[in-house]
């Protein structure tokens, strides 16, 4: 499925690899930068210089650092997936999504359940811009389950309503999307080939769920249309991180 020219940066500053197998998984595997500050951050990232390539910037590492936490990562040549959920009015996320965009991200995030007029306001904040970010709208968090659903007040199942909101978001000219394993099938079958799916909640077989309750292996949700793996506590959490991360890419390989 193609890959939007933004997306395959020249990594310039990254210590070039030889070519192989896990070289298109690593264009492909997004580590999730959940810490809480900025040094941490830069311990992890050099661990896994190298190795991977993207990194997202979250709630907790960006409350507590702010903007400055992006460059050094632009800078050292990794593609950043700004991971903010943006969702309010539709002149707010507007403006918001805008001064994302300035600062050089390649992907970021907006709660597809603020509604159509959200969805476009967003879009058209980057109608304008000469390489804007690719913009993602998040259908159903991987923590949601039947009971979560039930408890906000949904009448559909987490994966129903995840393609309803897909559905909506393709209607307001969005083509990126962040759902959980389950249901990157349907959505890739309703947003077509050309469409980037962004999916969370992946656990290597074997490991800790932890919070994430709609989860599947990495090799068998690429095989379900993932165009993206975002994966954190598997890799961040162990002991030797750029291990964890390469043997996740192996995997990816196999199913790529």
């Amino acid at each position: 499925m193609p890959i939007p020219e933004r997306m395959n940066p020249t990594f310039a500053t990254v210590a070039p690899l030889p070519v192989n197998r896990v070289e298109l998984p690593r264009k492909r595997l997004i580590v999730a930068l959940d810490v809480p500050d900025a040094a941490s951050a830069a311990a992890l990232v050099a661990r896994l210089d190298g190795t991977c390539l993207w990194f997202k910037v979250g709630l907790e590492l960006f409350t507590a650092a702010g903007p400055a936490v992006i460059d050094p990562l632009i800078q050292r040549g990794h593609s950043v997936f700004l991971d903010l959920k943006f969702h309010d009015i539709p002149s707010t996320v507007a403006g918001a999504v805008r001064s994302a965009a300035a600062l050089g991200v390649n992907m970021l995030t907006i709660h597809a359940s603020g509604g159509p007029a959200m969805l476009t306001a967003a879009r058209a904040a980057l109608a304008d811009l000469p390489n804007p970010p690719q913009l993602l709208a998040v259908t159903m968090l991987t923590s949601i389950d039947q009971a979560q659903a039930n408890a906000i007040g949904y009448d559909r199942s987490p994966s129903e309503q995840a393609l309803a909101l897909a559905s909506m978001g393709l209607e307001s000219g969005i083509t990126g999307f962040v759902c959980s394993p389950q249901e990157v099938a349907a959505i890739r079958a309703l947003a077509g080939p050309d469409a980037t799916l962004v999916v969370p909640g992946i656990r290597p077989a074997g490991s800790d769920l932890g919070d994430q309750k709609r989860v599947s292996t990495p090799a068998e949700t690429l095989r379900r249309g993932a165009s993206y793996l975002v994966v954190g506590r598997p890799i961040t959490q162990a002991a030797d991180p750029a291990r964890a991360a390469s043997l996740i890419l192996d995997e990816m390989a196999e199913a790529l």
